[in-house]
């Protein structure tokens, strides 16, 4: 088994060269968009959510170059969404990455055309894929499963949910339904575009994956409401405290950073536990979810 750095840099370095020959050139046409469009998604990223693709379709049996195109489509969202979460209408990030935020780097009018043109892109690559292994029905039902992820039954709801709950308190249970839309539903769609490319994996197995990444996308976003506090800006490569800042509803103000921790240590648990019983092929995925929990940035 590989160490979890070779393991993440190896489908990080493949789903970077998949996003290059998919995006439009820098000079594609007489605007900033192309270089707006590039420059958000391939400055910087841990790009868990294409690698949560690329191991669970490892896991499946699936070949990597079928999952090439999926993995690139939920990045190309994923980056969409931060351009526009940290435009002055909603976060007001100067920070990504450690780089400066799209609307920063070129200005607020390419900012917001570079997101829809990516969130666009994202669904044309799924339904353009000339993979034969995928056919028509499939990839029809990965563009809904993307489109189901990123609307507003996913996180476009969960973002609006975190916007109007500046200065609120929330329960544990709303704080909950807020991430797993915010955060959840885009690493929950990661996981099931992997089982859309495979051989008819079993529901079994489709319902054990869904709640094993369910469970890790909140454990995602309690190490990151985490880190906010604990973390310094150049380690985090955002502005540390924003969240404390801007006064928004996190894990470590709802429960106590130990408390936060606790959280984050069951949900880690409890997305393990749908692995029991299932082969060495799943080490992928087991190694993943230590990597999210224990992470630093």
């Amino acid at each position: 088994m590989k160490p979890i750095d070779d393991l993440l840099k190896g489908y990080q370095d493949r789903v970077d060269r998949v996003l290059r020959t998919l995006l439009p050139t820098e000079n594609a046409c007489e605007t900033q968009l192309p270089a707006a469009m590039l420059y958000a998604v391939t400055v910087g990223g841990k790009r868990v959510r294409p690698i949560l693709t690329y191991t669970t379709g490892q896991a499946l049996g699936v070949p990597l170059e079928r999952l090439d195109v999926p993995a690139a489509a939920v990045e190309m969202l994923h980056a969409y969404s931060l351009v526009h979460d940290d435009l002055p209408a909603m976060d007001d990030d100067d920070l990504r990455r450690g780089q400066p935020t799209c609307h920063i780097k070129f200005d607020e009018a390419t900012a917001i055309l570079a997101g829809d043109a990516l969130q666009a892109l994202a669904f044309t690559i799924l339904a353009t894929n000339d993979d034969s292994g995928i056919d028509a029905e499939r990839k029809l039902q990965m563009v809904k499963v993307l489109g189901d992820a990123s609307g507003s039954a996913g996180m476009a709801v969960g973002q609006a949910i975190d916007l109007e709950s500046v200065n609120s308190a929330l329960t544990l249970e709303q704080l909950e339904t807020m991430h797993r839309h915010k955060t959840g539903a885009l690493i929950r769609a990661s996981v099931a575009l992997a089982g859309l490319a495979a051989t008819d994996p079993s529901d079994d197995i489709m319902g054990r994956l869904d709640r094993f990444a369910s469970a890790i996308g909140l454990c995602f976003q309690i190490v990151d409401d985490i880190l906010d506090v604990v973390a310094d800006t150049d380690t985090l490569g955002k502005q540390q405290g924003a969240d404390i800042a801007l006064n928004k509803p996190t894990y470590p103000a709802l429960l106590g950073l130990e408390g936060a921790r606790e959280h984050a240590a069951q949900m880690h648990e409890c997305a393990l536990s749908e692995l029991e019983g299932l082969g060495p092929q799943f080490d992928e995925l087991r190694q993943l979810a230590n990597y999210i929990t224990k992470r630093r940035h």
